[in-house]
């Protein structure tokens, strides 16, 4: 399975266009999400999550993509976490179903709503800051939870020159608290896009409300 980061032209047909250059080296098309329209140049970010078969080299994908007019790749990389469309819904669906859970599912389900690796809850609320929660891939944080908290809003982070995380592109949102964050990771990026950021924001914020229903 392979995640595939697009700018292609915000106009009718574009995405089609892209899809059946893909068809023609046999990519199987798993999931098509538009992340962000930008329409100051006309042009929008798409993920498309592919699978290959067997004997089709991964930068055929690549190829196939930059043989389409006006579009560019921006990012390519295998993809273990499974998600594709509908991704907030189906994490939305889950808080709802069990209120008193709700915040340890959103940290469980971002890293497959957010094409990321990890996730982890960070909590400072009562003086100390520790690792409440985490996901597998999760880096070792050592006396960086420190620096992250407090935080007032869903915003991304600059990410520290230590190991396992140099390379990473960071986002955070508060969960009940400035001192309760949750950490979402990305190891060699794509950047979160403010879109992105947004999307954390209201799913961060829908948690808490959902949790208080418990």
């Amino acid at each position: 399975m392979f995640l595939l980061r697009l700018i292609i032209p915000d106009r009718p047909g574009s995405l089609g266009t892209v899809a059946t250059a893909l068809g023609e080296v046999n990519a199987d098309i798993h999931a098509i999400e538009i992340v962000e329209h930008r329409r100051e140049n006309g042009t929008a970010v798409d993920d498309i999550v592919v699978d290959l078969p067997p004997g089709v080299l991964p930068d055929r994908l690549v190829s196939a993509c930059n043989s389409v007019a006006d579009v560019e790749v921006i990012w390519f990389s295998r993809y273990g976490a499974g998600g594709g469309l509908h991704m907030d819904l189906e994490a939305v669906e889950q808080m709802t179903s069990a209120p008193a859970e709700a915040i340890d599912i959103l940290v469980e389900q971002a890293p497959s709503v957010l094409h990321a690796d990890w996730a982890a809850l960070l909590d400072g609320t009562g003086g100390e800051v520790k690792v409440a929660l985490e996901t597998s891939a999760t880096p070792e944080f050592g006396s960086l939870v420190e620096q992250w908290l407090p935080l007032e809003k869903a915003t991304t982070l600059a990410a520290p020159d230590h190991k396992g995380l140099v390379e990473s592109v960071l986002v955070a949102a508060p969960l009940e608290s400035d001192r309760r964050v949750l950490v979402i990771g990305r190891r060699g990026g794509p950047e979160f896009l403010g879109s992105e950021v947004a999307r954390l924001s209201y799913l961060a914020n829908l948690a808490v409300t959902i949790h208080a229903t418990a």
